[in-house]
């Protein structure tokens, strides 16, 4: 891999979900560039535990690395559960609907304002959270709202956050593959693979990007869709 210098030496990354398909790939992307990555998870093997549905456990984990690295410049949330994981005969089901609310959008917004704070003090900071282009389409409510809300509150978080040196950016893939195909079908987001998403949520946790407020496609967006 060719490294491109983006002034993320000794950086301070939280990445949450970094035992993922895309958080490891974020992961080994910061550690190429020089970053100190902590990751996270609910059974973090090598760094810190965190269930983004427990108040007390994001705290408890947030604070351990602001007491061990005394700062966090770059939050990553990749932590929710596979869309495979979703049932489909359950999409409009509203229990399902709140659970996969409440894993991904709720999680992030917990783990955002836990991190926020040291951010602000500092004057710097970069967050990032991986959504999903089936937010721009029907088909699944389930889908669609989680995705969407996560979108919804990185904005909020970005407009309020505006002037302080912290900004806020969303990612949405389409499929995720290893080996992603060219083909990109009406109807649907274009393929990316987990290192090409890393090399993206890269660049938007350096200090080089100057982008916030924004939910990003990765992979082509979705075709014969203009707007949200």
């Amino acid at each position: 891999m060719r490294v491109v210098d983006l002034q993320l030496q000794d950086r301070v990354a939280l990445v949450v979900g970094g035992a993922g398909l895309i958080g490891s790939a974020v992961v080994e992307r910061l550690r190429t560039e020089g970053a100190v990555v902590v990751v996270a998870s609910r059974h973090a093997a090598d760094g810190v535990v965190l269930d983004g549905r427990d108040d007390e456990s994001v705290r408890r984990a947030v604070a351990a690395v602001l007491e061990e690295h005394g700062r966090i410049d770059a939050l990553v949330v990749s932590a929710a559960p596979s869309a495979q994981t979703l049932d489909p005969a359950r999409n409009s089901d509203p229990d399902q609907v709140i659970d996969a609310f409440d894993a991904k959008a709720l999680v992030f917004l917990r783990i955002a304002n836990a991190v926020v704070p040291a951010m602000r003090d500092a004057g710097y900071g970069r967050i990032v959270v991986l959504s999903g282009q089936n937010a721009f389409v029907t088909g699944s409510i389930t889908g669609s709202v989680r995705n969407a809300a996560t979108i919804v509150i990185a904005k909020n978080l970005a407009d309020s956050l505006a002037g302080t040196g912290v900004a806020v950016t969303a990612v949405s893939p389409g499929i995720v593959s290893e080996q992603p195909e060219a083909e990109v079908r009406p109807g649907a987001g274009g393929q990316s693979s987990p290192e090409q998403i890393a090399d993206l949520v890269a660049f938007l946790t350096s200090p080089l990007s100057a982008v916030s407020g924004e939910s990003i496609a990765i992979g082509h967006r979705v075709r014969g869709v203009t707007t949200l």
